[in-house]
């Protein structure tokens, strides 16, 4: 009776398992904040960065609402034959000159301040970007402790590799940090899982690159399901000078890498100097699907 009784518990338990696998199967994905699970080719990505308190960092601070009001006016100047999506990049993790108490040379914000900027990028059906300036720390581990973050439908992910430092002896702001491909396929694999099992639209993934030097390996990244590269050339100064950073770093972009374009309110209008406009960027070659100002 008793082994009966176990034999029925087996049968009913794997049936309930089966029915469980079976719904998240056919369980439908969530959407991005304006509809859909597929980023491109259906929208261009435009929006501010920033991070309360630092305001040489971005002007994504203060009040918010405002923000994505200006945020939708330069996100409707660059729509053309697509749909504007709208982006708040936090920076979540933000580079320190001194080590602190554990020597990571970096601070990430709490949990409240990611709870706020969640929440006014929903109230204006924005993709949340958590920009990460890793300092001596590395981007896997600050990826992972957003994780809770990560699983929503409309979070992603920014890299800085001019952050990242590669030795304890480097001091941010003193010397360029860098990444590689690997690294960059470390953080694009754990994300694809979290659409996998959480059901999610395409997550989007943003390297910046400000520089040749700050990217090493390029070739090596690679493609993961779920997961939207973006390659952000992140050049300062002129119109003349960003135009040809922008040139050189998009020769080497990998295939299924898209483009990505970011520009400076203050470094890119020093001497004189004027802020490109919406025209001038949509011409560029190839023209950028994600355009960043900070």
């Amino acid at each position: 009776m008793v082994r009966w009784l176990l034999l029925l518990a087996c049968v009913l338990f794997a049936g309930s398992a089966a029915a469980d696998e079976s719904e998240s199967e056919t369980a439908p994905k969530k959407e991005l904040p304006r509809g859909g699970t597929t980023i491109f080719p259906q929208y261009r990505l435009v929006g501010f960065c920033g991070t309360p308190g630092a305001p040489k960092l971005g002007k994504l601070a203060g009040n918010l609402g405002a923000r994505a009001k200006t945020i939708e006016t330069y996100a409707a100047q660059y729509a053309g034959d697509r749909k504007a999506l709208p982006v708040f990049e936090l920076i979540a993790v933000v580079v320190q000159e001194s080590p602190g108490k554990d020597g990571k040379s970096r601070r990430r914000v709490t949990d409240a301040v990611v709870d706020e900027y969640l929440r006014a990028a929903r109230a204006a059906k924005a993709i949340l970007l958590l920009n990460i300036q890793p300092g001596h720390s590395d981007f896997l581990t600050e990826a992972k402790s957003f994780e809770k973050y990560l699983r929503e439908p409309d979070v992603g992910l920014a890299l800085d590799p001019e952050w990242s430092m590669t030795t304890s002896k480097q001091t941010p702001g003193a010397s360029f940090g860098r990444t590689n491909g690997k690294t960059i396929n470390e953080v694009a694999a754990y994300l694809s899982s979290l659409v996998s099992s959480a059901s999610l639209p395409e997550k989007l993934l943003v390297f910046h690159q400000v520089n040749a030097r700050v990217l090493r390996e390029e070739n090596e990244i690679t493609q993961h399901a779920g997961v939207v590269l973006v390659k952000s050339v992140d050049g300062l100064g002129s119109r003349n000078s960003k135009v040809k950073t922008y040139n050189a770093l998009a020769k080497g972009t990998p295939a299924g890498v898209h483009a990505g374009f970011k520009l400076f309110f203050d470094e890119d209008t020093k001497d004189s100097h004027r802020l490109m406009t919406p025209a001038e960027v949509l011409a560029l070659s190839p023209v950028p699907e994600y355009v960043m100002y900070e």
